[in-house]
């Protein structure tokens, strides 16, 4: 789906606040509020939104360690990679899982009340999945720049 500036436009504020009422967002970008409402609906329609959602505070739910680990894996074969996948599909702590090139198979971004959650999680998840080789945890001290927001002008 090609993006016009309009299109831009009303992706760049429901990125912000997609509780905006149609009317509200259709003037902030000069459309028309049934026009607007239209192209919201194509951008879900196509995928380019693919939902509307709460953002929640981690800290405020007593969620105070962010850990990013890389995976490696014993066997690289489709079985091992999927199995793993579908293992971590599994698990809530996980909130983000990336296949990666380069010396390690996996990147994960895991969440956890303190060190002794994650390490439970370690111990008890991870380092149980058979295909599992290794795992390097790096334990994040602040959180510098946190966003949802795409960078949509160099979107197509």
């Amino acid at each position: 789906m090609h993006l016009d500036e309009f299109d831009k436009k009303i992706l760049e504020r429901l990125q912000r606040d997609s509780t905006i009422a149609v009317a509200d967002l259709a003037e902030q970008v000069g459309l028309s509020q049934s026009t607007c409402w239209r192209r919201i609906n194509l951008l879900e329609q196509a995928g380019v939104i693919r939902s509307r959602v709460a953002l929640l505070d981690p800290k405020a739910l007593g969620l105070e360690v962010t850990v990013f680990a890389n995976i490696k894996l014993s066997a690289h074969g489709r079985r091992s990679l999927n199995e793993f996948e579908e293992a971590i599909a599994q698990c809530p702590e996980v909130v983000e899982c990336y296949t990666m090139s380069g010396e390690m198979d996996f990147l994960l971004r895991i969440v956890a009340g303190d060190i002794e959650a994650y390490e439970r999680f370690l111990r008890a998840t991870l380092l149980q999945m058979p295909s599992v080789q290794e795992v390097h945890s790096h334990i994040a001290l602040s959180r510098v720049k946190h966003t949802t927001e795409l960078p949509l002008g160099a979107a197509r």
